[in-house]
């Protein structure tokens, strides 16, 4: 009989599959259901930091977080799911995990997801929560049997090899805005996240949580999706619809060259999808499962994504984005003036007829044909991630309706009745619609070494009355 500290393998090899010692894997202190109690605690906190990070984009103004947000959602929202199915895999129909786990957990992110300025709101995220989930992670990928329980020692591992990026961030971001009087006036309030910890026992539950449930504090006022975008100060003059840039991307007098800047200008501008489609995703957050808003958050981040191409291709030239003005009217109108199913009708809409070959293919084809191989790279991919959100439209929207033509004529109709208020912000002064095109179009030429084209320098087709797939205004 060979004893446990005898047992070799096969020459040395490590046994196992490398995932432990033999003497780790004989100890027998854990089950499924410690497993599955920890898994949900972690569940309930990382879908309540997806809901609140994606709440949060709307309106926060400042254009790094904002893209920082939509990153962090989705990855939060990845790891979700991640856990559900590991779930589903332990015997645990029904799943359970739409239940609170803890009471504590939930004042815990409720004091969150009201905090009441960004740098509260990051200290919260970054601060507290995300290393709490971390550190449960670590907990759960030492406790768990490594062998029998391999499955969940994954997704913890998974979830800290994500997230750890994620804190440094945040930790990096906070330190940016923040200053010691702040730190000073929100320290009780942080003293007061760790008591709705040491309540829950911490946030896996492996301590006696024995301290009383701390009473509200920030959440006494519960919080209330603010669904109007804002921005920071470097995006001037943002009610400027002054510049119709689909007009000359279609217009074939105009050299490819020439269109790029044109698409970069559209790609930067896309940050007001995210703001967008945040505002389905908090109004619909009841209504549709988890699979909707996961795909949803992935669609989301892919827009924030291409802001940032649009940023970097500007940075590439030698553009200053700040002196253009990167409307926001698009999303403000959506958001202000139709609900959540009639936005996911016009976001819809507005993908399939991105399809076609005049569509996402014609901006890769004038990419590749400018000779500027970023613009290239980037239209690439945004036009690969485009035929996704087609796709996920396909899946979540169209099968309210009948046929694939009336979920169409129903986003068509819907975006028909968004006023675009173009006379009106220039009449209250919010904007004078000043045509920025002919100065940064001048610029770019000057950088590229060439004489601008006289027709594209007097380009000045505006928003007034056609909408961005050129079709009239009523």
């Amino acid at each position: 009989m060979t004893k446990r500290n005898e047992y070799e393998s096969y020459r040395g090899i490590p046994p196992l599959a490398g995932l432990c010692s033999m003497a780790r894997a004989v100890d027998a202190a854990w089950d499924l259901d410690q497993s599955l109690r920890r898994l949900k605690r972690l569940h309930y906190v990382l879908k309540r930091l997806h809901e609140t990070l994606t709440a949060k984009i709307t309106a926060q103004p400042i254009y790094e977080l904002k893209t920082a947000f939509s990153h962090h959602a989705y990855l939060c929202a990845e790891q979700v799911s991640l856990i559900r199915r590991r779930v589903a895999e332990m015997r645990e129909p029904p799943l359970g995990l739409e239940k609170v786990p803890d009471a504590a957990l939930e004042r815990l992110m409720d004091e969150v997801i009201a905090a009441p300025t960004t740098p509260d709101l990051l200290a919260a995220i970054y601060d507290v929560v995300l290393p709490a989930v971390l550190q449960a992670c670590d907990r759960l990928a030492t406790d768990a049997h490594p062998l029998a329980d391999a499955p969940t020692v994954r997704v913890a591992k998974l979830i800290v090899f994500e997230l750890t990026d994620v804190v440094e961030f945040g930790v990096d971001a906070l330190g940016c805005l923040d200053d010691d009087a702040s730190r000073d006036e929100r320290e009780p309030w942080i003293d007061h996240l760790q008591l709705c910890l040491r309540a829950a026992g911490q946030l896996d539950g492996i301590e006696a949580a024995d301290d009383p449930l701390p009473s509200p504090w920030h959440s006494a006022r519960p919080y209330r999706y603010d669904k109007e975008p804002r921005r920071d100060e470097r995006f001037r003059d943002p009610y400027n619809a002054g510049v119709n840039p689909e007009v000359f991307l279609y217009d074939e007098q105009f050299s490819p060259q020439d269109k790029t800047l044109m698409m970069y200008y559209k790609r930067l501008r896309e940050i007001d999808v995210p703001e967008m489609m945040a505002s389905i995703l908090v109004e619909l957050r009841d209504e549709e499962p988890w699979d909707f808003h996961m795909e949803m958050s992935r669609q989301l981040w892919d827009e924030a994504r291409h802001a940032m191409m649009g940023e970097v291709g500007f940075v590439a030239l030698g553009i200053d984005w700040r002196t253009i003005p990167i409307n926001f009217t698009w999303s403000r109108n959506l958001n202000l003036q139709l609900d959540a199913r009639q936005r996911h009708g016009v976001l819809f809409f507005i993908e399939q007829n991105l399809m076609p070959r005049n569509g996402k293919r014609y901006e890769w084809e004038v990419a590749r044909e400018s000779r500027d191989p970023l613009s290239a790279l980037f239209q690439d991919f945004d036009w690969a991630d485009e035929v996704l959100h087609a796709q996920i439209g396909r899946r979540w929207y169209v099968p309210r309706y009948q046929t694939l033509k009336e979920a169409l004529d129903y986003g068509d109709d819907c975006w028909s009745k968004v006023l675009s208020h173009w006379k009106t912000y220039r009449d209250q002064g919010l904007t004078q619609h000043r045509n920025w095109w002919p100065e940064i179009y001048a610029r770019a030429c000057e950088i590229w070494g060439k004489d601008p084209d006289p027709r594209a320098l007097v380009f000045h087709a505006t928003y007034e009355d056609t909408r961005a797939d050129l079709a009239k205004l009523k």
